[in-house]
């Protein structure tokens, strides 16, 4: 006997099943009536199919659905929606019963999911990337490389190249607010008790820390957004969600943190040979809203414009939950410092075959705080979450170097 795995979300009742039966024979049924249920309904895997009862039917009426595998009746899901949002990781045929009592009176239709299997095999990597807009840092212009007369879109084209499919490179997001928008070709299923995907950086342990105990290197934390394709329109204008890590709700965690960067003097650039070349300098200016401004340092050992080239913008302000800063001058003398890695829930924050480095969609809050239960996702945003300078290292910057769905990613 086939065992089949379920799991509820309340707001919106989502079905994820395990193993299900290949017996595609069923009796065809009629449409139900003003409900509007269907008799059939066809989805492909890993794809959300949105059962939604016409409006104006038993408006005061209670809902109750039942889902059972074909060959495994005693294995079964009642949900008390009145909509119904399914989602399988496997192709299989499902009866769907839905139970209406309208006061004394007590309807029951029946009608069956085909999940099917795609024709194109889903890649667990990033499909495409959206959007991308550093901000200012010692790798901006240079990873994803720009080149004179380089337009937005064509920077797009680059990061896309760089972290989509299965051998991705790397992208920088510089400072804080840095970002990156990107997708994949399947909705990533959200299964309650595990780790949904991962975000690859090029974080590393440092060979000694602090104090026992302590996890730490080039840590370099950024914040992590999730959306799902609600609106079915293939790109990403829905609803995002913060996935809260385990700094979320600690008091030096600054929500609504919001920083401007203003575009530098040229002038003061360091060039080989001129009087600047030996030493850094501080030539962009910043302002937060929270009452604090500074210069952003120039190092010698990356000359380039720091400040987005393709933007004729003065300035550039991204707003965000900021972290606590999180590097230290572990030597005293500004030799070596280290970047302390956070628990859970962040990019580029422990090494890539370190199970932080695991994001649960379930960790998703919205704007509020509050704890919601998302189908999948099919989007994701990745944001430098800290506005520090490290010494000699420079800004801290959140690298990405792809993405994959752990579910497919065997």
């Amino acid at each position: 006997m086939k065992k089949v795995l379920l799991t509820i979300w309340s707001l919106t009742a989502l079905l994820w099943l395990a193993s299900c039966s290949d017996d595609d024979s069923i009796t065809p049924h009629d449409e139900n009536g003003e409900t509007g249920l269907k008799s059939e309904y066809t989805v492909n895997r890993l794809q959300i199919l949105d059962i939604v009862i016409n409006q104006l039917a038993y408006p005061s009426a209670s809902f109750e659905w039942t889902i059972k595998s074909k060959t495994t009746q005693q294995d079964s899901l009642t949900i008390t929606d009145r909509n119904l949002s399914f989602i399988s990781l496997y192709p299989g045929t499902y009866p769907v019963t839905l139970k209406i009592k309208n006061g004394n009176e007590i309807i029951n239709q029946q009608t069956y999911i085909y999940v099917q299997k795609e024709n194109t095999p889903y890649s667990a990597y990033i499909a495409k990337v959206f959007d991308f807009l550093p901000a200012v840092g010692q790798f901006t212009n240079a990873l994803p490389q720009w080149n004179n007369g380089d337009s937005r879109e064509v920077i797009i084209s680059k990061a896309n190249d760089a972290i989509s499919g299965s051998n991705p490179s790397m992208i920088s997001l510089g400072g804080y607010g840095g970002y990156v928008v990107f997708g994949f070709d399947h909705t990533i299923i959200n299964i309650e008790g595990k780790r949904d995907f991962k975000v690859l950086g090029n974080a590393f342990w440092a060979d000694a820390s602090a104090s026992p105990g302590e996890r730490g290197g080039s840590c370099e934390p950024g914040i992590i957004m999730v959306s799902y394709d609600k609106n079915k329109n293939g790109i990403p204008d829905d609803e995002w969600f913060e996935i809260a890590g385990s700094e979320y709700y600690k008091n030096n965690t600054l929500k609504n943190y919001s920083i401007t960067y203003y575009k530098p003097d040229s002038n003061k650039t360091p060039v080989p040979g001129t009087e600047f070349w030996q030493t850094d300098i501080q030539y962009i200016k910043w302002e937060d809203n929270q009452g604090n401004s500074g210069y952003k340092t120039q190092n010698m050992y990356h000359v380039q414009n720091y400040y987005p080239e393709w933007l004729s913008s003065l300035s550039i302000t991204f707003t965000g939950t900021k972290l606590e800063n999180n590097f230290y001058d572990q030597s005293g003398t500004g030799s070596y410092w280290v970047g302390k890695s956070y628990e859970y829930g962040y990019a580029d924050n422990a090494p890539n075959n370190d199970e932080a480095s695991s994001i649960d969609i379930d960790w998703a809050v919205d704007k509020n705080g509050n704890k919601v239960k998302l189908p999948g996702i099919d989007f994701v945003k990745v944001y430098t979450g800290i506005n520090q300078e490290a010494g000699w290292l420079g800004e801290v910057s959140t690298e990405v170097a792809g993405a994959y769905d752990l579910h497919l990613k065997k």
